[in-house]
Order: C-alpha cells, then sequence, then structure tokens
C-alpha cells in the first residue's frame, strides 16, 4: 500500500469522543473532538445516551472528512471507553434504555446477592474479575429486569447486548455485524479467559441469555464495512480494529514485553502491564486480556481507579476555580498539603481496594488549612491512588515494574507526573501525543493491514528527587487517610520498601 494511506482511529471515551487521522508513523494529520454528556439520574448512578455517542462518531468523523477528505481513509479503528453497556433491538436497532457506563454502581444489590451465595471466587478464577458493579454483566442483568418486558422479548432472542465497541460496529454497518474482541469481551465478567470463550455458567449466574452476546473475535480483526450512509465515509471501508481504550494505549506505548506499566489518566485512571502469561491476583489487581493478534491473545494484569482526573475537576468546582487546570496552579502555590488527604470515592474505591461503599474523604484539617491546601491534596490522591495499584502489580508478579508510561489529558500536568515519579521511587516518562488510545487502535489497524508502523516516542522522563524517608512519610499519610475511608485499621507501615 501508499505511503499515503491512513487509518481513522476513533477514541469514543466517556468525556469526549475523537477521531484522529493517523500516518502509519504515528503522526497525526487531523482531528476532531465532540464532548459526551454523562448524567446522573440517582446517587451512584451514571449513564450516557446510547444514539448520543453514536452521534458523535458520526459527527468527529463529518469533522475530519470535511478536513482532509476519505480518498485516502483504508481503514477505521476503535478504542472505546470500556464497562460501559448497551441494550439494543435486534431489528429496528434501537436502544432499550442508556448506556450504563462503567463509573454506575446500579447493579450493586445483583453483585452483593452473588457474593452472599459464594460465587465471587469462581466468577474471579473465570474472568480474573473480582466481582464488582464496575463491570458489565450485572448491569446488563439490571436494564432486563428494569426495563419493561425487556427480559422476555430477550429470551426470544429479540435483543443484543453489547460492550460500546459492538453498539458502535452494529451502528456503523447497519445491523451487519454484532461482534466484539478479547480486549472488551475479557471486560464483560461473562467471558472465561482461559477457554476465550462465552461462558454458559456464568451467564447463567448473571441471568443474561447467551443468544443476545456479540461474537467474539481478534483485536486486528476485519470486522465489517460501513454501510451506505452511516458516516460521511463512503461504503465499504473496513472496520480493522477494535479494542478497549486502555489496552490501546498499552499498545500504542509500544510495550511488548513485561517489565513497564502504562496509566492512562482520564475520567479514572487506568494501568496494565503484561504478564506473559495468564495471572490470577492475589492482591487486588484484575486479569485482562490485553489484545489479540491472528486469534492469540496477550495477557495483562489491570488496575481500575474509578475516580482519577475527575477528582481535580470535582474539586475545582467546590473551590469556586474554573477548572482542573486552574486547580493545578493553585496547588503549585504551596509546598505541601500542610496535612490534608482526599481519598476521592466518590463513587466508590476500585483497585486494589474494591469498595462500591466507600465514599470520599478530606482528613487532616486544621486551622491552618487553606484552599490551595485542598487543591494540593486533590492532586496528590491522583498519584497515590497510581501507586497503590502498582504496588499491588509489583506483588502479583515476578518481573521488576521498572518504569510507568503515561498518557491522558493529566499526563500533561508536569507537576503531577513529578509528584507521581516521587511517590512511586520509578521514572514515570510521558509523549507529546495524549491521545496514546487513539494512536494505538491505528497501529493495531495497520498491523492487521500487514502495514509497518512506530510507537509513540518518549518526550519526557520525570526522575524521582525525594528520599525515601519522604515517599514512606507521604505514602503513610495517604494510607492512614485510606484506613479512616474504610473504616479500618492504618498500616503500621508502608509500600515504600515493596518496589524496591
Amino acid at each position: 500500500m501508499s505511503s499515503t494511506n491512513f487509518v481513522l482511529a476513533i477514541d469514543q471515551g466517556t468525556t469526549n469522543t475523537k477521531a484522529l487521522l493517523v500516518t502509519a508513523d504515528g503522526r497525526v494529520l487531523h482531528q476532531a473532538s465532540v464532548p459526551n454528556t454523562v448524567t446522573y439520574p440517582q446517587p451512584g448512578w451514571a449513564e450516557q445516551s446510547a444514539t448520543a455517542l453514536v452521534d458523535g462518531v458520526r459527527q468527529v468523523i463529518a469533522q475530519v472528512v470535511a478536513k482532509a477528505g476519505a480518498s485516502a481513509i483504508v481503514a477505521l479503528a476503535i478504542s472505546n471507553q470500556r464497562e460501559s453497556i448497551v441494550v439494543w433491538d435486534a431489528a429496528t436497532g434501537e436502544p432499550i434504555g442508556p448506556c450504563i457506563i462503567w463509573q454506575c454502581r446500579r447493579s450493586a444489590p445483583k453483585c452483593e446477592f452473588l457474593r452472599a451465595a459464594g460465587h465471587a471466587d469462581a466468577i474471579e478464577r473465570k474472568t480474573g474479575l473480582a466481582l464488582d458493579p464496575l463491570f458489565p454483566a450485572a448491569k446488563i442483568a439490571w436494564l432486563l429486569d428494569n426495563v419493561s418486558g425487556a427480559r422476555a422479548r430477550a429470551e426470544r432472542g429479540e435483543l443484543r447486548v453489547g460492550t460500546v465497541d459492538s453498539w458502535l460496529l452494529w451502528s456503523l454497518t447497519n445491523g451487519a455485524v454484532h461482534a466484539t474482541d478479547h480486549s472488551n469481551a475479557s471486560r464483560t465478567q461473562l467471558f472465561d479467559t482461559a477457554a476465550l470463550q462465552w461462558d454458559t455458567d456464568l451467564a447463567n449466574l448473571f441471568d443474561v441469555p447467551r443468544s443476545m452476546l456479540p461474537e467474539v473475535r481478534s483485536s486486528d480483526s476485519n470486522f465489517g464495512h460501513l454501510a451506505e450512509g452511516t458516516t460521511a465515509l463512503p461504503a465499504g471501508i473496513p472496520i480493522h480494529a477494535m479494542i478497549g481504550d486502555s489496552h490501546a494505549a498499552l499498545f500504542g506505548h509500544g510495550v511488548r514485553t513485561p517489565g513497564a506499566v502504562k496509566a492512562t489518566y482520564g475520567t479514572g485512571t487506568s494501568l496494565m502491564t503484561l504478564t506473559g502469561e495468564r495471572v490470577l491476583s492475589s492482591h487486588g489487581i484484575s486479569s485482562t486480556i490485553a489484545w489479540s493478534q491472528n486469534g492469540l491473545p496477550v495477557h495483562a494484569l489491570e488496575g481500575n481507579i474509578s475516580v482519577s482526573g475527575q477528582s481535580a475537576a470535582f474539586m475545582a468546582e467546590m473551590l469556586g476555580l474554573t477548572d482542573a487546570a486552574a486547580l493545578s496552579e493553585l496547588a503549585e502555590t504551596v509546598p505541601n498539603s500542610n496535612g490534608v488527604s482526599f481519598v476521592p470515592a466518590l463513587v466508590g474505591l476500585g483497585a486494589p481496594y474494591w469498595r462500591s461503599d466507600a465514599r470520599g474523604t478530606l482528613t487532616g484539617m486544621s486551622l491552618g488549612t487553606k484552599p490551595a491546601h485542598l487543591a494540593r491534596a486533590a492532586i496528590e490522591a491522583i498519584a497515590f491512588q497510581v501507586a497503590d495499584v502498582f504496588s499491588a502489580m509489583q506483588r502479583d508478579i515476578t518481573v521488576r515494574l521498572a518504569e510507568l508510561r503515561a498518557d491522558g489529558g493529566a499526563s500533561q500536568n508536569g507537576f503531577l507526573m513529578q509528584f507521581q515519579a516521587d511517590v512511586l521511587g520509578r521514572p514515570v516518562t510521558t509523549g507529546d501525543a495524549p491521545e496514546v488510545s487513539a494512536l494505538g487502535a491505528a497501529a493495531l489497524a495497520f498491523a492487521g493491514l500487514g502495514i509497518a508502523t512506530s510507537t509513540v516516542p518518549e518526550t519526557k522522563r520525570y526522575i524521582p528527587t525525594i528520599s525515601e524517608n519522604d515517599r514512606a512519610a507521604h505514602l503513610f499519610r495517604w494510607h492512614g487517610a485510606m484506613a479512616q475511608t474504610l473504616h479500618t485499621q492504618p498500616r503500621t507501615g508502608t509500600n515504600g520498601g515493596e518496589l524496591s
């Protein structure tokens, strides 16, 4: 193929939907973005309009095509927000309810019922995932049980279900293809990641009819072709890669062997590291499939932090600031948080704690506490949560985790990245392009087309600057705040030495 061939990468995230026109050497020629709306109809609930997500994809495609034309676009690639679920009518393609997104906790009662019945360990052995409302299986059951007539329609084979990649594929092919990839399937809690198939016992436990589920394919597959009139692109262009956004970022960073950890800083933060083989965590981390090529899965460990970058936006609003950037500027006006810690358990806690009942706390305030200390505590909380997951990963595997490769919007915040390196005791590297998920999806599509690609170059490296004693003191203060949040005894030590 000519060097003028491009992949149009769609990055359908929680906060924004983006399209990037990417070359095989990783250059972004054009891009477009539209914001997404998240609504919170009840405490702990979070959802989006499924049709609005498709409309957003169409908008960004149209914007890029208006700038660059369509003649050289040889494929679409999709990276998507994970653990968000849509159920739709197989005949009309109409969603029967909202897209229940990954942050939503409405399925917590279902998870607690299964836990009380003694199923949690068996579920985790098959899926690698802790029993938690984060994952889609219980969300699907909630929709079937709470939308009038939905369960009967599902039993009759009239409904389809999918993560966001599958929903977009169905919409862009006008219902011709119902499929997903191994990375997204491995996040549903319905997929046996050892047997590489949907599991009947899991489907029965969660009350999800298997007839609803999509076909599972390799991440680099030709998933189908754009249907006439579905986008501003001509019909027939292949959708040649689909992959969860966190997995796509790891691929985009060029990580192909164990030893490095990727962190994508977004609304939440996902850390992922390759393991070489399937590993089940003993420390609150998920086992997952990073991606698959030519039918061969690549296994990984992942820790999902529910509220990360969003905690900065939350605190900015509480302090009357314009945005997270203003919060960071305020935080940098003080040398430390003056003993204040903020645990942003605003929708519970994900890895490595898995406490859906936890709620946000501020600790350590005194008469000397100023708004800048609260701002700094919110920024530091992002780094502390990442450090907890990184440490748990290290305890699960024998390979030394030598560095953190960061992407996502907050990775461009030098203040945060330096503090991250300090509390990890590890170098942190970032690149100029925060959109590594889209670049990873594009690279996977190029690979599926047989075209060699380049990975995202590192442009900034942050080296730890504080002493081990100072790092231990930071972590001890953080873990004390976490103990108060979880109503447990604080640790007598820290994880400072565990990473050496």
